[in-house]
């Protein structure tokens, strides 16, 4: 996610510095960003040459390059004492000034400025993967969120040619709430018997001209992520939430989705 959201800047005209915990993670996140760059390049006619596109994209481990930026969008995992720790460290460097904003999926964005020392500074953008094919942007204001930096957001979302949704901090805001809602029921569905994956997944794609089943969906997003996510939401909205206990047993048997190879489908 941190890469496609800094190549997105960058693909229409931002100087990005990319933060990293430590050198390997640097040379990790530099390949990558090289990768997708090039894959930017080939299919976006608005993208700049890759040496220009480049360019733009500063890799490190050095908060202190954090000082000149305008906005600093935080993308650890969706763990609140990993993102507390790391939104503190942000506003340790920056300007009175920069705006901060965090990805998240779930986590409450009232909660998290409360654990800073400037709130009114803090709001929720959150960007959908993949990042750069994504034309959706989902601003989440909290309670102490100033008026004028979600007008900012609205125009930083268009300027990366998305479109922006503002909703009051919620627990799983409008996105997560709906998606998560839609791809337990049909892992319940799954678990069940009801149809297969394929057959779930093609009756929303060809029944509802969804872009991508609520399962395979999953696998894009990550079953573990989703289901730190179903857990969230369960203990803030109640049991409709309660994952289904195929989540658990391939998030324990290490089925996570794309990224692991397998998921609700089979991607080796």
């Amino acid at each position: 996610m941190g890469a496609g959201i800094a190549l997105s800047f960058a693909v229409n005209g931002s100087q990005v510095v990319v933060l990293e915990r430590d050198t390997q993670s640097v040379d990790a996140a530099q390949a990558r960003l090289t990768d997708i760059a090039q894959k930017a390049v080939a299919k976006d006619p608005a993208a700049p040459a890759i040496d220009v596109l480049l360019a733009r994209l500063v890799v490190s481990e050095d908060y202190g390059l954090l000082g000149a930026a305008d906005l600093v969008v935080e993308a650890v995992p969706e763990d609140f004492e990993v993102k507390v720790a790391t939104l503190r460290s942000i506003e340790e460097r920056i300007d009175e000034h920069t705006a901060i904003a965090t990805n998240t999926s779930s986590l409450s964005v009232t909660k998290l400025a409360a654990e800073l020392s400037h709130p009114a500074r803090f709001l929720g953008l959150h960007f959908f993967n993949p990042v750069p094919a994504s034309t959706l942007i989902e601003v989440v204001i909290g309670e102490a969120t100033d008026e004028s930096l979600v007008s900012s957001a609205r125009e930083w979302t268009e300027s990366l040619r998305k479109t922006p949704v503002v909703v009051q901090d919620a627990p799983g805001f409008a996105s997560s709430r709906l998606g998560v809602a839609l791809a337990l029921e049909a892992m319940r569905m799954l678990e069940e018997g009801v149809a297969s994956a394929e057959d779930i997944d093609a009756a929303m794609v060809l029944g509802y001209r969804h872009a991508t089943g609520p399962l395979r969906t999953t696998d894009l997003v990550g079953l573990d992520v989703r289901l730190g996510i179903a857990e969230y939401l369960a203990s803030t909205l109640g049991e409709r939430f309660e994952p289904p206990q195929i989540l658990r047993e391939k998030v324990a048997a290490g089925e996570l989705g794309r990224k692991s190879g397998k998921g609700f489908f089979n991607y080796s």
